[in-house]
């Protein structure tokens, strides 16, 4: 009898911390924004280099990305910024030039 509820307890602490583990990893994926970061340093690139005309929208696999500009302090801000809907995230890369 004690070696069953010895078992059944072993078992339910995998499971628990299974479902742990999967949670914590599946957050990590769907927060990493490592791919559209680079993207927006890509776009940030080529406006530097003159190759990218303002205003710019384009959507990237789940993200729409969209390039502004803004005068603040008489000084011109390039806002770099994608949104994904699906997990409601925002990744914004500001530059002055």
């Amino acid at each position: 009898m004690e070696t069953l509820v010895a078992t059944i307890l072993i078992i339910v602490i995998f499971m628990v911390a299974s479902m742990i583990l999967n949670n914590l990893f599946s957050n990590s994926i769907k927060n990493n924004t490592r791919q559209i970061t680079a993207h927006l340093n890509e776009l940030e690139y080529l406006h530097y280099n003159e190759k990218l005309s303002l205003p710019y929208q384009d959507d990237y696999e789940d993200w729409t990305i969209s390039v502004t500009t803004e005068k603040e302090q008489h000084q011109n801000i390039v806002l770099f910024s994608a949104f994904n809907a699906a997990t409601n995230t925002t990744v914004e890369i500001s530059t002055y030039r």
